[in-house]
């Protein structure tokens, strides 16, 4: 269910703001050599892309610049939460996956909930690029972008760390569990 409303009011954008900056001060490793200021002032010309960074921030995803794309100049935001996202759990992986449910369904599925925030999934290579900036989904685990190949057969794939090492695992894509969400990606 999308929000028709993808505009932040002057108040909700300044706490998101400095709520993004405490977060990107705090870890500086994740993003070394970049300024504040001017992720500020791509953030401020893009509104359409702060209300995702609030979809991703209350839903529990602490979202942090993570790189810059090299070819558009664009920031790339992940969500940076110790564990999958708490606002995000307990989806199957998507819209066929739903469908294909007869009883006990889940909320809603990961590719529905993600483009309804503006978001995108984390592929593999990104979940494997975040894991290099701290230990994520020690105690949960994230579905990840599912290649056409997998989805085809009935899976989808996740991500988690266990034992200091990143895995990706697979289950029937109509699966959901309390302790697996999503992780989304943003660029600005």
């Amino acid at each position: 269910m999308k929000s028709n409303k993808t505009e932040l009011s002057p108040k909700q954008r300044d706490e998101l703001l400095a709520a993004l900056k405490a977060r990107f001060e705090k870890h500086m490793t994740r993003h070394p050599g970049f300024v504040w200021a001017k992720v500020q002032a791509r953030l401020e010309a893009k509104p359409d892309k702060l209300w995702s960074l609030a979809e991703m921030e209350r839903t529990g995803g602490e979202p942090d610049v993570v790189g810059q794309d090299k070819k558009s100049g664009e920031f790339v935001f992940m969500d940076c939460s110790a564990q999958s996202p708490k606002g995000r759990v307990s989806f199957c992986y998507d819209r066929a996956a739903l469908d294909a449910r007869k009883e006990h369904k889940p909320k809603n599925c990961v590719m529905d909930m993600a483009a309804d925030m503006g978001v995108a999934v984390l592929t593999e290579e990104e979940y494997f690029t975040l894991q290099k900036l701290g230990e994520f989904d020690t105690k949960s685990s994230s579905w990840l972008k599912t290649p056409a190949e997998i989805r085809k057969l009935g899976g989808a794939i996740y991500g988690d760390r266990r034992y200091g090492r990143v895995f990706i695992g697979h289950n029937g894509a109509e699966s959901y569990y309390s302790g697996r969400g999503f992780r989304g990606s943003l660029k600005v």
